[in-house]
């Protein structure tokens, strides 16, 4: 059984930052293309990174670039997302996911079929 868990998520203020964390179980990391998502309230879930089984090649949304790293820990079977710089609008429930369909982009999230349960960030100004 396919299972990841987020932690890390939290309140902090502008100009702050937070590191997400994603343990998996049942699945290895370093196997899929594995994204972070985000969605605040009313909103859809947006794409924020994502980084790849071949290479470990990431991309990320233009809104993040430059702020945002995601990474890997092959041996702790981890993702991870380190966010600097934190900005009320980065305000969101943020998931990590395995992508498990080939005909959507990695940016999409209809290419990933194992999601987390979320973790709460909130930016406060």
């Amino acid at each position: 059984q396919e299972q990841l868990v987020e932690s890390g998520g939290g309140l902090v203020q502008a100009g702050e930052s937070l590191r997400l964390s994603c343990a998996a179980s049942g699945l290895t990391v370093s196997s899929y293309d594995m994204g972070w998502f985000r969605q605040a309230p009313g909103k859809e879930r947006e794409f924020v990174a994502v980084i790849l089984r071949s290479g470990g090649s990431t991309a990320y949304a233009d809104s993040v670039k430059g702020r945002f790293t995601i990474s890997r820990d092959n041996a702790k079977n981890t993702v991870f997302l380190q966010m600097n710089s934190l900005k009320p609008e980065d305000t969101a429930v943020y998931y990590c996911a395995a992508r498990t369909r080939f005909s959507y982009t990695t940016s999409s999230a209809r290419a990933y079929g194992t999601w987390g349960q979320g973790t709460q960030v909130t930016v406060s100004s």
